[in-house]
């Protein structure tokens, strides 16, 4: 008995190891730039002046997104398709998807310079903040539709 559920249950299991690791790029996509949000969202009031610098919690939020910036696969995150359901992307991610490639790959390579750059006063977090601040806007401008 022990074999035939064996065998009976082999097939299933190689379709659950073939599957992607994840299935659902739209789910997948929308927490991952939720939680950009977030760590953006929390160093926000130092670049406004409302919190004071702090150097260790500018590292850290710069440190994880990068490390958020770098889980950004196109490919995996934005198959043709995932248009659909409650989303805002635009179409012309996959019209102009070489645009769309390029403008992924400028944020990383600006997330991953911000991130080494230490900024040790508000003046030079400022600078590479909102340099990556800047891809987020381009990027959302392009490739997003404006939410109700």
């Amino acid at each position: 008995m022990n074999r035939l559920i064996s065998f009976a249950a082999a097939p299933l299991l190689a379709i659950a190891l073939s599957a992607p690791a994840s299935a659902d790029a739209l789910a997948d996509r929308q927490a991952l730039m939720k939680d950009q949000g977030k760590t953006v969202g929390s160093i926000t009031p130092i670049i406004k002046g409302e919190k004071p610098f702090d150097a260790d919690a500018v590292k850290a939020a710069l440190v994880h997104l990068n490390e958020d910036a770098q889980k950004i696969d196109v490919a995996t995150l934005f198959p043709a398709g995932s248009d659909q359901g409650k989303t805002t992307v635009s179409p012309k991610i996959w019209e102009d998807n070489a645009g769309f490639v390029a403008a992924v790959a400028k944020y990383q390579k600006d997330a991953a310079a911000a991130a080494e750059a230490n900024p040790t006063d508000l003046d030079s977090f400022k600078v590479v903040f909102n340099q990556v601040a800047e891809n987020c806007a381009s990027c959302h401008k392009a490739f997003r539709i404006k939410k109700d």
